[in-house]
């Protein structure tokens, strides 16, 4: 058996619930984690904090997978294809900052990766593709509740009317990348 070759990546694309979700369900995938980063507020966060807007904060997860599975790359066009890049601090209801869709990336090699996908995909959209992408700050983990959201709750509405169609969607684009 071929050697596991673990990295991360962190994403945020709207609600943490919907994205971890997506990544649960990918190939070499080993965990994901809901939380948040890019703020300015001190001390860990708290969702309710989040919430207000006002620590700067986004709603992440961190995807931690075997590169000899999936590439870094193929996260990251996986991610672009499953939110909507091209609203600002929007993904559906969900509005405000800690809703932004962003790349945060660890070294150079990730922000090399992540411009050549935004490049990539740019034609696959009519609007223009907001997504932020900024190295990579403090990342806190998201209170225990928030985690494996949607296969905990998976009857609750938010998770019937928004996630489920969200994984209709990656099992019809992604197929192959499938667990």
């Amino acid at each position: 058996m071929a050697e596991k070759n673990m990295q991360t990546a962190v994403v945020g694309g709207g609600c943490f619930w919907c994205t971890e979700a997506v990544f649960q369900e990918l190939k070499g995938v080993e965990k994901v984690i809901s939380g948040y980063t890019g703020g300015n507020a001190p001390g860990k966060p708290t969702y309710r904090e989040i919430c207000s807007g006002l620590t700067g904060h986004a709603e992440v997860v961190k995807v931690i997978f075997d590169a000899a599975v999936i590439a870094y790359q193929d996260i990251l066009t996986v991610f672009m294809t499953t939110h909507d890049p091209t609203t600002l601090n929007r993904q559906g209801a969900d509005k405000g900052t800690q809703y932004r869709s962003v790349i945060y990336y660890i070294d150079e090699t990730q922000k090399q990766i992540a411009e050549t996908v935004l490049e990539h995909v740019k034609p696959y959209y009519t609007n223009p593709i907001v997504t932020e992408l900024s190295p990579l700050g403090v990342f806190y983990e998201a209170e225990d509740y928030h985690q494996n959201y949607y296969k905990n709750n998976t009857t609750q509405g938010y998770c019937s009317f928004v996630i489920t169609p969200k994984l209709a969607k990656l099992r019809e684009m992604h197929a192959n990348k499938l667990k």
